[in-house]
């Protein structure tokens, strides 16, 4: 039988992860995070056993992966494919919503580095 109950997340209820992140909404096979995150310097390059969407709220950062540096401001969009080595720069001030599938909080994939 297939679950049909529809989930609403109160953000401001939404446990935090290891890395800061906030996790929203999540489903079986795809799952939602906020980051809210002050001007850092590169972190250390990761891969991951998922893949990621996301879009820039407010802000700007450097998304840096497999020797491609793209800059992220309000309205970009942007994908990290399962298992790239990537890392982040946070330029200023950021909000970005991500989607990972699988859920990256299940089963250990989103662990700090």
């Amino acid at each position: 039988m297939t679950d049909t109950t529809v989930k609403k997340i109160d953000s401001s209820h939404s446990p935090k992860g290891p890395m800061g992140q906030r996790y929203l909404a999540s489903g079986t096979k795809l799952s939602m995070r906020l980051w809210e995150e002050g001007p850092t310097d590169e972190k250390a390059p990761t891969s991951r056993d998922y893949e990621t969407v996301g879009y820039v709220l407010e802000g700007e950062a450097e998304l840096i992966s497999e020797g491609q540096t793209v800059r992220l401001t309000p309205g970009d969009s942007w994908v990290v494919p399962r298992g790239a080595e990537h890392t982040y720069r946070i330029l200023s001030d950021f909000r970005a919503l991500e989607a990972t599938s699988p859920p990256a909080h299940a089963e250990g994939r989103d662990r700090a580095p």
